[in-house]
This record gives C-alpha cells, sequence and structure tokens, in this order.
C-alpha cells in the first residue's frame, strides 16, 4: 500500500494583507508550511508533493525542502488559479498512490497522531474528511444578512484538512469536475460528494488545528507553538 500527502502552498493569503505569502511567514521561526510538511515527513506516509506558485518553487526547495532535510518531498510542482486547480496538480504528479491525503499548507499543528487515525479510517470507508463539532450556533442568512434558518448543532461541524481519499476515486471526481463549464466547489470532500457519488466520513481531530488566513490567526499560532 502506497500513500501520498498533497500539501498546497499555492495561496496568495490576501486576507493576510501581507506581501509575502501566508505559508511562508514564520511562527516560532520557521516557515508555516515547515510545520505543516514535518508532521507527514514523520508518519508513515511514504511520499509528499508540495503544490506551490510556480515562481516560489526554487524558494520552497532551498528555504523548505533543503534547509530542513525534508526527504520525503519528492516533488513540487506548479499549482493553479483556483485551489482545485492546485489540487488536481498534485493528483497528476501522483503516482500509484493507493490513498491520498489533501492538506493545506497554512494548518501547521495537524499531528502525526492524527494523521495516522486519519489513515486507519480511509482503509474502511474510501473516503474521511478531519474536522470538530462546532461550538457555537450557526445560523444561516439570505443575501440581506437575515436568519433563514438555524441547523441544528449537533450536525454541523467545521471541516478542516487533511481531506483523505482513496486515490482512484479523488481522482476520477477530479477529471469530472474538471471538465465541467462551472466549477463551484470549495473542498475536496464536495468535489467527490458532486462528482463521485460517494459518501464522506467526518474524523474528529483537534480544535487546534487552525488554518492561518488574518493576522489574528498568528497570534493565535504563536500561543499554542508555546
Amino acid at each position: 500500500m502506497k500513500t501520498t500527502a498533497i500539501i498546497l502552498a499555492a495561496g496568495k493569503g490576501k486576507r493576510m494583507q501581507s506581501e509575502i505569502p501566508k505559508q511562508y511567514l514564520e511562527i516560532g521561526n520557521k516557515p508555516i508550511l515547515y510545520y505543516s510538511i514535518k508532521a507527514f515527513e514523520e508518519s508513515s506516509i511514504d511520499e509528499i508533493i508540495v503544490v506551490t506558485a510556480e515562481n516560489e518553487i526554487p524558494y520552497c526547495q532551498e528555504e523548505i525542502i533543503n534547509k530542513f532535510g525534508f526527504t520525503k518531498v519528492i516533488d513540487i510542482v506548479a499549482g493553479g488559479k483556483e485551489r482545485y486547480d492546485s489540487v488536481y496538480s498534485g493528483l497528476l504528479a501522483t503516482n500509484e498512490s493507493d490513498y491520498v491525503f489533501i492538506h493545506d499548507g497554512a494548518r501547521p499543528f495537524i499531528t502525526k497522531e492524527e494523521i495516522e487515525a486519519l489513515l486507519l479510517e480511509v482503509k474502511k470507508c474510501d473516503a474521511c474528511v478531519a474536522g470538530m463539532p462546532v461550538k457555537d450556533t450557526i445560523k444561516i442568512v439570505d443575501d440581506k444578512n437575515q436568519v433563514i434558518e438555524t441547523p441544528n448543532r449537533d450536525n454541523v461541524w467545521l471541516v478542516q484538512t487533511p481531506q483523505v481519499f482513496s486515490y482512484s476515486l479523488i481522482k476520477k471526481a477530479y477529471d469530472t469536475l474538471m471538465n465541467a463549464t462551472i466549477k463551484e466547489v470549495t473542498d475536496d470532500a464536495m468535489v467527490l460528494e458532486k462528482y463521485g457519488n460517494h459518501s464522506v466520513q467526518l474524523v474528529k481531530t483537534s480544535y487546534r488545528n487552525i488554518k492561518i488566513t488574518t493576522t489574528e490567526d498568528i497570534i493565535i499560532a504563536e500561543t499554542l507553538l508555546e
């Protein structure tokens, strides 16, 4: 059995309001991307593919992969305009893998223990996603921000990454997506739900598994590291 992790690091991080892409900003004196790669490097995952902006590939190779001695990174490939474009680039670079993990490079606090738990689960169901039940009440609103529905909190989860799939299953779903005229998807599970006709299992990870998106998240991340 072969397993591959695709780590997405091609985003521009516009909400961070920084000239430096958020995955290369530092927390604890190391780039955010370092921590995401390190978790998979120390897990039982066989290989890692990093997806970044084409002009950032040399920097990623020298300042992340080589500098920190990551040996499981077999390729760094160029991402695309949208997240699904970058995921598809990673899937195309994957060779003869049975299971694939798709992870945001801006989620530095995933642990190797959580990765192993997801691997055990995907062997049972072929599609599983990291997440946690919401803590707050959620409101569904209309285009005027007026409440139209309050879903049962017991049935609402915060979806995270890694999102883990049988490679053949997610690749086929992405093939269909990429040939679609309108692409309205926000994560990999949604691609499978919409184009793969397959159920997705949620697996509890941790509320620490945050995605660093804004300057406030940097402050939280520094606190979590301490």
